[in-house]
This record gives structure tokens, sequence and C-alpha cells, in this order.
């Protein structure tokens, strides 16, 4: 966007609504019908397996297609998604890392086939491809869990990436550093600016030590690193935070990077509001907290964020509606229109509240940078697990104030008397659902895109892209060459799957802090698992597992380290596991209970299995409990079909659930609760 100069009224941000759900034909009406309201940018959610590189009908892929984002599992998904929208147009965000690249050169080449339809010239309608993807592999290992290559094999997709688009795509961003988990995950505004900025040093180092680039060039590459940040509802705090981080951007890449143009030194950032903030109790108060926290990043002109999308109020119940999202929308639209919000300088500016605030995070920032540089960078951070730890402990810190009261959630821990909201009423249908089929379409359709392709020259595309990735050559031509053959987004992942490896990042449970002697409650449990273990003769022991392919491995962390500060011996293995290895862990371990982790909508489909699993393998009085978004109808489902206890987003207070489970555990032995 445009930078007006300091007489002209500030031109509004790009808004977006983050969307995509069951197939790329059902999305593109999405798409076209969010434009008709007056949206002026696309952000497109892909699906689990699409993030994770795989294909509909791979094993991993069950339960998730379409769940929470569009399923493209190659050109023609990313033909129809784009039906009827120009590319050379249009301002298109594609929420997408590990497969970045790929997902890109899809994009790039139905921008081509768009240009050579109409007759006009290919690198004229390249060049004026506006967007982002986002492409922040190591907030992945830290936060979201979609990562699929090892940290080095990643960041060299990075970089090849960004050269091919400093050359041929000028506009485009081709990385979007995304510190919006790492907040997720527990960061102060301190650690989010912190290793937001680590992550860009170590992709801006990248880049320029490659040699793809020549050193005149570096102001380019700094002016399309775009960031996605953020904003939470302490409003003070966050404003601060972005105009600390607007600041030492600038500082960096001046000084780091030696970019003398101001211009290209700007933070470009685009936000979302903290959805994981959102609350199942009393949903109607998250329009209150969307609001103030779009405020955060809007009110403070010197930095501003140049795209904004909100999510709907309804997201801690499950998937927004339409009406839901235009609501969202209209939102952004009332501030950008009908306030006075975009006519002045910045109001903050002088104000020594403010600038204190600000001096604070920057100081805490530069600490902290300098710490993950002493240890080799963001990347030796990544796999030494000091970041992960970092943001494991710091969350943890943050659902004690909130279970102690010291943080006040409207709603959930205080003023929680309400009356009935007609938002929910009986037969209100208050979120969208997934038809079941909309699997089974996916997966007969790429079967039928495989048997109709010229698959020779798939093969030969994707032995070419093999035999370059074994070299230091660009590996974007050879994509596009997959892309161009109807290679499969499981198939591209798959070939560097075969010559990178792939990795399991660490958890950061096993560093995080215990959570105290002093607190009683505690305690209290902690005596209770210690008689509990007296009595059966063991310790007790509990399995933390995220079936599927949900990332968000926050909860299940937390769920781990209060286990363990409780007394129970805690197996856990990560993200992105079978229901067939949870199983086997549980029977190999000999735990006493099993503990399911699930935001992404597929309960229905994964946690049956592992039920069924555990009476199959003999194991059928080890009871399963689960959490996460679940709406009341899967709830019933879910303990029809054997789950001991279902717990959801407003179950916070974390030992009262681990007290429920020893109670649970004494049941199922036979003993007094």
């Amino acid at each position: 966007m445009p930078y007006p100069t300091d007489r002209e009224r500030d031109r509004p941000w790009v808004m977006r609504t983050y969307a995509g759900h069951s197939s790329a034909a059902a999305s593109n009406e999405l798409y076209r019908r969010n434009l008709a309201k007056g949206q002026t940018g696309l952000s497109v959610a892909f699906d689990l397996p699409t993030q994770t590189g795989y294909d509909p009908d791979h094993q991993l892929s069950k339960g998730e297609v379409g769940k929470v984002g569009v399923p493209v599992s190659h050109i023609g998904d990313m033909r129809r998604l784009f039906d009827g929208i120009p590319l050379a147009e249009a301002n298109t965000s594609m929420t997408i890392n590990a497969p970045a690249m790929w997902l890109l050169a899809l994009y790039v080449s139905v921008a081509r086939e768009q240009a050579e339809a109409e007759g006009r010239d290919v690198d004229e309608v390249l060049a004026k491809l506006t967007g982002t993807t986002q492409n922040d592999i190591i907030k992945e290992y830290l936060s979201r869990g979609t990562y699929i290559f090892p940290p080095g094999p990643s960041l060299r997709l990075i970089t090849d990436m960004i050269a091919w688009t400093v050359h041929h795509v000028p506009k485009w961003n081709p990385i979007n550093i995304c510190s919006y988990h790492l907040q997720e995950a527990g960061a102060t505004p301190t650690q989010e600016v912190a290793y937001a900025l680590c992550t860009a040093i170590a992709v801006l180092d990248a880049v320029r030590d490659s040699g793809q680039v020549e050193q005149a060039d570096m102001a380019k590459v700094v002016a399309r690193i775009s960031f996605f940040v953020n904003a939470g509802v302490r409003f003070v705090e966050e404003m601060s935070k972005m105009r600390a981080f607007t600041a030492l951007w600038d500082e960096i890449t001046r000084d780091r990077y030696g970019v003398t143009d101001p211009k290209a030194r700007r933070l470009r950032y685009g936000v979302q509001v903290n959805s994981l903030g959102l609350t199942e109790a009393q949903p109607e108060n998250n329009v209150q907290r969307i609001v103030l926290e779009m405020l955060a990043v809007s009110l403070s002109r010197g930095a501003r964020a140049r795209a904004i999308q909100l999510p709907a109020w309804n997201e801690a119940l499950g998937l927004p509606r339409p009406w839901d999202q235009q609501w969202a929308l209209r939102m952004q639209q009332v501030l950008a229109f009908e306030t006075d919000l975009l006519e002045y300088e910045d109001i903050f500016d002088g104000s020594h509240v403010i600038q204190a605030k600000v001096d604070e995070i920057m100081a805490g920032a530069r600490e902290e940078i300098a710490r993950v540089q002493d240890l080799g960078g963001a990347v030796a951070a990544v796999e030494s697990g000091y970041m992960k730890s970092q943001l494991v402990a710091s969350l943890a810190e943050y659902r004690r104030g909130m279970e102690n009261g010291e943080r006040i959630l409207v709603g959930v821990n205080k003023f929680e008397t309400t009356e009935p909201s007609p938002l929910q009423a009986e037969g209100a249908k208050a979120i969208e659902t997934i038809d079941p089929a909309v699997e089974k379409q996916a997966v007969t359709a790429i079967e039928e895109w495989r048997t109709h392709r010229d698959n020779a020259a798939a093969e030969s595309a994707l032995e070419s892209l093999k035999a370059i990735a074994k070299t230091s050559e660009n590996l974007f031509e050879a994509t596009i060459e997959c892309a161009r053959a109807g290679v499969t987004t499981g198939e591209w992942s798959g070939a560097l799957r075969e010559v990178f490896g792939e990795y399991r990042a660490p958890t950061g449970v096993s560093a995080s802090a215990a959570a105290g002697e002093g607190n009683e409650e505690i305690r209290r449990v902690r005596d209770r698992v210690k008689a509990t273990n007296t009595e059966i003769g063991e310790r007790l022991r509990i399995l933390v597992g995220k079936p599927g392919l949900d990332g968000h491995s926050n909860g299940a962390e937390q769920v781990a380290v209060r286990a363990r500060d409780v007394g129970f011996e805690v197996v856990y293995q990560g993200i992105r596991l079978t229901p067939e290895q949870i199983v086997a862990a549980a029977v190999q371990e000999g735990v006493h209970v099993v503990g399911l982790s699930v935001l992404s909508g597929s309960h229905l489909e994964v946690v049956p299995q592992v039920v069924d699993g555990l009476r199959a393998a003999g194991a059928g009085d080890i009871p399963v409990i689960v959490g996460g978004i679940i709406p009341p109808d899967d709830e019933k489902l879910l303990l029809e079909r054997g789950i001991a206890k279902v717990f959801t987003p407003k179950d916070y207070e974390l030992t009262d659930i681990m007290d429920g489970i020893v109670g649970l555990v004494r049941e199922r032995h036979g003993l007094s609760t």
C-alpha cells in the first residue's frame, strides 16, 4: 500500500477475511461474495493436508480434508480457486509455510495461464502480482507445527523463493515473518518482537550469503519482507509493541544490511487479532475484544498495519458462517470510513507514557535478540529447544495468572453470570459445518487427476526436482515445471522429503518451569496422585497425544506440563501422530490414561480410532479423554463412542482437570473417588 504525504488522508489498509473450506469451488464462491461486500484483499486458508504437504488420500489426511481451509492438491485446484478472479488485479495473502514455494508456483502458473488466455505479456502480468506467502518456517517449529523439513533445507527453500521473486515477481512479498502464532504460544510482547526479528535476521543473512542476490539489491529484498503480527487485548502494550517493532526493524535493516532508503526500511505488516484469545464462554464478548485489538494496530499512524483481517465472534465455537465473516469485515469498514482515524498525524507522538513502554520493549527485545544470536541464531535456537522452552514457560505463567484470578477474562474467570444468548439460540446453527462427503469427493478427485494427467511428464518433473535439490541450484523453476506437469502437493513434498528428510521439533515441555510447590491446589492434587500410586502399586502415567495433522500444540504442552507438576509420568511425543502410533505408545508405555488434543475439527474421525485401537489391542480399559474446539452435539457423540471425558476451551482450570483425571483413573481401578 502506498504511504501518503503528511498532508494527505491516510489510505485504508487492505481489508481481508481469512477464509477457505471444503473445496476450491466452494471457496471461490466465498471469495467472490466477500469481494463484492467490499473486501479489498483475499486471505487464503489452506487445509492441514495442504499445509503439511499431503494429498487428500494420505493416511494422515483422514478427517482433515477441507476442515480448516481449502484443499489445493494440484494446478487444477488452483485454477478453480481463482476462477473469475484476475490475479494481476488481486491482492492475495496465502497462509502457507513449508510448501510455500509449491503454492506460489501454482499461483504463478495460473497467472501465466490467465495472461496467455488474454493475449497479454506474461512477464508484465507477473510483475503486477501483489500479495504474500507466509513462508515463515521458524515459527512453525515454535508454535503452529505445520513444518515438514529440517530447518536447514527449509531455510534454503525460503532463500530460493525470495531470490526468484525479487527478480521475477517484484511486488510480491515472498515471506511474511509471522509473530502471530508466537503470541498464541505464550510469547510476551518482548519475546514476540525479538523472535520475529531473529527470524528476519536468519532469513536476510541466508539470502545475502547465498550469492543469488547482489548486495545492491538487498534493499529490494528488505523492502519485500513483510510481517504478520498478533494483537491482544492489552491495548497500550500492544500498540507500544508495534511502535517498538517499527523502530527496531528500521535500526536492524539500516545497520546490519546497509539499507539507506527509509522507505525500504519501513515495517510492512499485516495483522490478525488474537483468535485463540476468543472465548467459548459468553462468546458475544468476543466482538468488543476484536474491536479493541484492531484499534491497537490502527490508531498509531507511524506503526499502523497495512493489512488487517479479523476473526469472527464465534471462532472459539467452530467454523464461522459467511454472515459472521461479513460482520468482522464491517467492523473494519466502520473504523476506516465512518471515523476520523485516518485524518490525523500519529496521535501518540510525544506521549511520555507510550514512549516509556516502547523503550522498555525495545530494551528487552535487544537483549533477547543478542542472546539468540549468541546461541548461533534463530535456527540454532530452534534446534537446541531454547526458544520453544521459553514460550512454553511464558504460556504456563500466563495460564497460572488466569487460574489464580490475577489475569481477568470476562465471562470466564469473572462475571460468569449470563443470560441465554440469542446468537446461539436453538436452531440458530451458530457455526458452519463441513459435510463429511467433502473428503470422499477430494479423494476421488485426486485419483481421477492422476489418471488423466501425463504421468510421464509428472514423473520426469519430479526426478528433475530431486536432482536439483541435491545441488545448490535454485529450486523455484523446477517447482514451476512440477506445477505445470500436474504434480500433486503430496508428490512435490514427498520428493523433497526423500532428499531433505523430515523433522520433529523439540516440544519444550521438559525444560519448562514447574508450577511451584507453594500452590495449595497443586499440592493437594499431587498428594492425591501419590496416594493413588501407592494404592495401585506403580506411578501414574498419562499419554498426551496429538492425532492427525493439527499442529496447535500449545494446549497439549500445557496439559503435559501441569500433569508433570502434579506428579504424573508424562509421555508426550509431539504432534502429527496417527491413531495407530498413539495406541502403540499407550500399550508399550503401560499408561493409565490417554489424553488427546484436537483443534482442527477432525475429532469425530480420529478420536474414535484411538478408542477402537486400544480395544483391539486388549487395552480397552485405558480411559481416553479429549480436549479441543468441540461443539456440544459432537461432545455427545464422542461420549457415546466411549470417550471418558471431553474438555473444551471453557475448561481452563488445568489443576481441576488433573484432579478429574486422577478421579477417572481411580474409578477405573475400583478405588474410591
